[in-house]
């Protein structure tokens, strides 16, 4: 796909890209960083520089994304399984210096709220949590997902969590 082309539709494979888009993924934006390496926002995640080659954070895995001053800070989620809930525990902020932001930030703030279809707070011994219900991209049906704040009592965490997991099973039955 010719590069103007893909500046105006978006799609497409960027010259240069390593990473292994799927077959209906596609690139929406993407901004060059200072000292080499590009983010990519597609249809389903933020293409970030890996190790090796690129790769892709799914929106849905996103806690939370922050832009200013020319910096993108990106807080990924590590997810575990508690039944029909997934446990997020947020990994370390990393921060992107772009060159040009151009329409990224605005199409990462758009991917990672249109992924969240409800969320509420809930108090829980040591602290709180969030329940997030979210779309993952390219698959049908709802995650629920909890964040836990830093201290609370992960047996209490879990159980909530399974206890929530169901009533929502129960709601779509």
């Amino acid at each position: 796909m010719s590069s103007w082309w893909r500046k105006l539709f978006g799609g497409g494979v960027p010259d240069g890209f390593t990473g292994s888009l799927e077959p209906d993924e596609n690139v929406v934006a993407s901004a060059a960083l200072r000292g080499g390496g590009v983010l990519y926002a597609t249809s389903l995640g933020l293409w970030v520089p890996g190790e090796d080659r690129p790769r892709r954070v799914g929106w849905h895995m996103v806690s939370k994304v922050t832009w200013g001053n020319g910096v993108l800070e990106l807080i990924e989620a590590h997810e575990i399984t508690a039944g029909e809930a997934v446990l997020l525990a947020d990994q370390r902020p990393v921060r992107f210096v772009l060159e040009r932001a151009g329409k990224l930030p605005d199409v990462v703030h758009v991917r990672v709220n249109g992924s969240i279809r409800s969320r509420h707070r809930r108090e829980l011994p040591g602290g709180g949590a969030w329940f997030v219900q979210r779309k993952v991209p390219g698959r049908d049906g709802i995650v629920l997902q909890v964040r836990p704040d830093p201290g609370t009592d992960s047996e209490a965490v879990r159980r909530v969590a399974k206890e929530v997991a169901s009533l929502i099973q129960q709601a779509l039955e």
